[in-house]
């Protein structure tokens, strides 16, 4: 008898971790999460603040590279945008803008206060833009963003878009940071 039960007991813990497993596989679904991946850590790699409307392919979609007070050391003269090559839309002149930002949070949404006068320049192939603002971008407590507003591309995935800028007094640009956005 006492057999009998030390079987019984043995089978049912080897049984229930499987019974108890078996919804957890047949019920998956699609992870929902935020994920960045640097592959170089020390390469100078400085990551700055976006927001986008829309993450889905295909979809309109207006997209902030935010420029806050954190990220410039002084007045910007010029303002260079990397898009990635695999960032496969048209992008036309009277959808980007460069404007003055009040960033949203909880309580509030992501909108221009101000749009900053500037000549934009987009090269052939969409490879990159170049932002030179009438006047100085001033290194004050304001808070600035690019802002396209595109049709977001047919893949999904993850695109790294790089900006350099060239301060007042210096006649190179300097790495500013990377955007790193996610389509779906």
């Amino acid at each position: 008898m006492k057999l009998f039960l030390n079987l019984k007991i043995l089978k049912f813990l080897l049984i229930s971790p499987i019974l108890v497993s078996i919804p957890v596989f047949t019920n998956i679904k699609e992870v929902k999460a935020g994920l960045e991946i640097q592959w170089d850590q020390y390469s100078g790699y400085k990551r700055l603040k976006w927001f986008q409307k829309e993450n889905q392919k295909k979809f309109r979609n207006t997209i902030y590279f935010f420029l806050r007070p954190s990220d410039r050391n002084n007045g910007i003269l010029k303002i260079n945008l990397d898009i990635p090559e695999t960032f496969k839309t048209k992008l036309k002149k009277e959808k980007i803008t460069l404007c003055k930002v009040r960033i949203g949070g909880f309580d509030s949404r992501t909108k221009c206060i101000e749009n900053i006068p500037a000549d934009i320049e987009i090269k052939d192939d969409n490879s990159s833009l170049d932002f030179y603002p009438y006047r100085p971008i001033p290194s004050n407590k304001d808070s600035y963003a690019i802002v396209l507003k595109v049709f977001n591309p047919r893949k999904s995935g993850l695109y790294q878009f790089h900006s350099y800028g060239q301060y007042l007094g210096e006649s190179v640009s300097s790495y500013l940071g990377s955007w790193t956005i996610v389509i779906d």
